[in-house]
């Protein structure tokens, strides 16, 4: 008779990255409300104490959250785009870019239903701010004059942010590549 050791589960160890990942996929998925962090614990197979570990609060993981949406926004958004020195070509790379639906603009959608919320407020102000500049200096690069390049960003953008609204929060059926083309 043979006595095998008994089968321990694997202890699964999470790190801070594990928690914010996961958080983004909740905003993504039911906004900010959705951060619930018994409910995360539990899609991530852990317990709460697991979050403790990282996090002082629920707080403290949405800020690191939306700091590292911020960040990884950033780098597919404008980090693709910046590779390509024409201000025209860029300006259409950028609307194919957002014409896809990424998790990215699932996130930002959700966001703007609680931008009074004290931590996303910032964040979203600095997003917003970013993009549009860098929609101001592209066209400036293509040659429009300083208010007309500022006001077309600001009209570009707005089309964005309407364009999330009515696709993701009020349910427009969605565009097929060439009726967005």
């Amino acid at each position: 008779m043979t006595l095998t050791a008994p089968i321990q589960a694997e202890k699964i160890r999470l790190s801070a990255d594990d928690w914010q990942q996961a958080a983004l996929d909740a905003l993504s998925e039911g906004g900010l409300q959705g951060i619930a962090i018994e409910t995360l614990a539990k899609r991530l197979g852990v317990t709460k104490g697991s979050f403790y570990w990282h996090f002082s609060s629920r707080d403290a993981l949405v800020q690191s959250a939306l700091e590292l949406w911020e960040s990884q926004e950033q780098e597919q958004v404008f980090g693709k785009l910046d590779s390509l020195s024409n201000a025209q070509e860029r300006l259409s790379a950028l609307v194919s870019l957002v014409a896809v639906e990424i998790k990215a603009h699932r996130i930002y959608s959700e966001l703007l239903k609680t931008i009074d919320h004290p931590l996303v407020k910032p964040v979203l102000e600095r997003v917003s701010k970013r993009r549009i500049d860098y929609l101001t200096a592209s066209f400036r690069q293509a040659g429009m004059p300083r208010n007309q390049a500022i006001n077309r960003a600001r009209l570009t953008y707005a089309s964005y942010v309407g364009f999330l609204q009515l696709s993701l929060q009020l349910g427009y059926p969605k565009l097929s590549h060439d009726e967005f083309n």
